[in-house]
């Protein structure tokens, strides 16, 4: 299964580290280490940039802002480093952290280092010849779905994340904040964005369930025993982890999760294999959470429909760096298409009130 693990490659034109600032910085810190530094870039993600270094013997992971952003927000390394600090002793599958840097004169952005997490990441298509049988692709499922779960019974307050969040008005913030970042980034008249935030903001339940939130969790940030594909060990990716409405995580999760018997244009933009044969259904995924958990699932086309819109959002802001020139990445360009799919099916599950 080693042929299956998640590799680096080399770096994309216009997104390099400044070598000759880092490897002075990374040498201070491992004085242990000698040898030189070697920097590769994992080709996947849409916004905060990873790469894998070697520094001698030593192999560490980097994570940065994406070049030319304007969202400080969405791209907190000093945030995401202290999530991770305090979580990865209470929640296994999250990275260790060894070490953040606000200095921008080094990279030029703030960044910090971790422990590289080594195993599979399945993407939209299985790698071929990987054994993925049907029942493999159920117990996947229910392994995904029970590490979401253990996720939200973390003592937040315990591990000394109290603080990253207000639960109390958290939907009402949310709907609002991507409302808005829709606007401040706005390239194209999507006739749906009217029509989704009214009904919103009118259909807006009261949280019921709060828990720590990953706010991303989807198959493409989470690592796989390479022995045991069912088994996770590594969950990727916390720049948006918070404090919040759990069932929010939940539709977040629903919403990059694609049914075999969705629409075509949804089908062409799946985010993981979750069509394979033995895999769950939308419905089959918030029961297995409701019998873990004991939520009240019944308003869950709610949490879908504005899950779908925040990606769509989310998309929009990738799109609009695209757009603007502030980076060059030729997969950005298709994101409109993408970006209508996302509003279409929002407005959808909001009018049906199906998941």
């Amino acid at each position: 299964m080693s042929d299956f693990l998640d590799q680096p490659t080399a770096i994309r034109s216009g997104e390099e580290l400044n070598a000759a600032a880092l490897e002075p910085y990374l040498r201070h810190h491992f004085r242990e280490e000698s040898g030189a530094l070697e920097v590769r870039q994992f080709p996947a993600g849409h916004s905060n940039l990873t790469y894998s270094l070697r520094l001698g013997a030593k192999e560490i992971v980097l994570r940065r802002p994406p070049f030319g952003s304007k969202v400080k927000s969405a791209h907190d390394m000093s945030r995401e480093f202290r999530v991770l600090s305090k979580l990865h002793s209470v929640y296994a599958p999250a990275p260790e952290v060894l070490l953040y840097c606000d200095d921008d004169s080094i990279i030029g952005a703030p960044f910090y280092v971790m422990q590289p997490v080594h195993g599979i990441i399945l993407r939209r298509k299985l790698p071929q010849g990987l054994d993925f049988s049907a029942d493999k692709a159920n117990c996947l499922s229910e392994s995904f779905i029970d590490n979401l779960v253990a996720l939200h019974r973390v003592d937040y307050s315990a591990a000394g994340l109290a603080d990253l969040g207000k639960p109390e008005g958290y939907l009402e913030r949310q709907v609002r904040g991507w409302t808005e970042r829709y606007h401040g980034s706005k390239t194209h008249d999507y006739s749906e964005v009217e029509k989704i935030t009214a009904w919103m903001q009118q259909r807006m339940p009261t949280t019921k369930a709060v828990s720590l939130i990953h706010n991303d969790y989807k198959y493409d940030n989470v690592v796989l025993d390479p022995g045991e594909i069912t088994r996770i060990v590594g969950v990727l990716d916390w720049e948006m982890c918070t404090v919040g409405d759990s069932l929010s995580d939940l539709g977040t999760a629903l919403a990059y999760w694609v049914d075999k018997t969705d629409p075509q244009d949804i089908q062409e933009n799946r985010w993981g294999p979750t069509t394979e044969p033995g895999s769950l259904t939308r419905e089959e995924f918030v029961h297995r959470y409701a019998q873990k958990t004991g939520c009240d699932v019944s308003l869950i086309a709610f949490y879908l429909a504005f899950a779908r819109f925040k990606l769509a959002v989310i998309v929009q802001q990738i799109y609009y760096r695209y757009h603007q020139g502030l980076t060059k990445d030729a997969r950005f360009a298709a994101m409109p298409a993408t970006i209508q799919m996302l509003l279409r099916a929002s407005l959808h599950t909001a009018q049906s009130g199906q998941i």
